[in-house]
């Protein structure tokens, strides 16, 4: 992998995600407002995967923030968690080769890649008050793929 290429990973999924994690939480701590960051990491942040050393450290890197944030925001009525999407319909996942969707569809206990709302209804619920005793966690959304 070129420097390059790690860089640029880094720079979009880590940073970033420092960037806005840093500007909402200044937001919110001026104002006096609590409220909840949701970050978008990957299970490939937790359990890795072969060819992707950048992509899988940029999003463990947003969990290890993620997590971090919690410790130093709570005290503000700060909430930050991440959610670990798995193998998820997207664009992205339509490139993959068809051989490679059936082996990987074949191992999630649930039988199928998740759905861009499995996602998304987990994100709702981490930014509504009925998870108000959530911070720090790192939710995972894989059909039950342990990689």
């Amino acid at each position: 992998m070129s420097e390059e290429d790690w860089d640029r990973v880094i720079a979009i999924n880590l940073k970033g995600t420092f960037l806005v994690t840093q500007a909402a939480a200044q937001a919110l701590v001026s104002s006096g407002c609590r409220g909840s960051i949701i970050n978008i990491s990957s299970i490939i942040g937790k359990v890795g995967n072969i060819g992707q050393i950048n992509y899988a450290s940029s999003k463990a890197g947003v969990i290890g923030l993620t997590q971090t944030a919690a410790r130093e925001l709570g005290r503000h009525g700060i909430r930050c968690n991440s959610v670990l999407p798995g193998f998820i319909a997207t664009p992205m996942t339509q490139k993959m080769p068809e051989k490679v969707k059936d082996k990987v569809t074949a191992m999630i206990p649930l039988g199928h890649m998740g759905d861009p709302e499995d996602v998304a209804d987990v994100v709702a619920f981490l930014a509504s008050e009925d998870s108000g005793y959530i911070t720090g966690a790192a939710v995972e959304v894989t059909g039950g793929l342990f990689m």
